[in-house]
């Protein structure tokens, strides 16, 4: 009584399973769940860390109101390629910053009486160079070009 007796199938679909068929199961199941894995967190990943921005982009110029909208100690915000830039006319002209506060992001506004930039959420308080002049703001404004042309005001964005 030496008979060799085989191996039942396993799975009961007629084929004994081997090493080799087992390590080829498994690293199908491997590569399966890694690219499953890496097409759902591609777009994770892209939405949290955004491209970079160009540093070769040449400056576009836009013009955003005409002078006559902005007399003397008159400041107002406006949309350039969909940032908010607040422009100001001081005593020594046009100026144009980013409109957005650096302590929590809320949009600033010219305060004429005190002649300063503002910001209405905590009481930051901004000069028209864009330098804190008080409040818990943790950097200056971003200062933009403006050029004033004929009767147009212009930003560089």
């Amino acid at each position: 009584m030496n008979e060799l007796v085989e191996p039942a199938p396993a799975g009961g679909q007629g084929q004994p399973v081997t090493r080799r068929s087992f390590l080829h199961r498994v690293l199908w199941l491997w590569f399966l769940a890694v690219a499953t894995l890496g097409g759902a967190l591609a777009p994770i990943v892209a939405y949290l860390w955004p491209p970079k921005k160009g540093a070769t982009l040449a400056q576009e110029r836009i013009a955003v109101a005409p002078t006559s909208d902005l007399p003397l100690n008159k400041g107002a915000v406006y949309s350039v390629n969909g940032k908010a830039v607040i422009v100001i006319h001081a005593e020594d002209g046009y100026k144009a910053l980013s409109a957005v506060c650096t302590h929590l992001a809320c949009i600033v506004y010219w305060n004429p009486d005190r002649r300063v930039i503002q910001c209405p959420c905590h009481a930051g308080f901004y000069r028209t160079d864009g330098t804190v002049i008080s409040g818990p703001p943790p950097a200056p404004l971003k200062v933009h070009r403006v050029q004033a042309e004929g009767n147009q005001i212009y930003v560089e964005a």
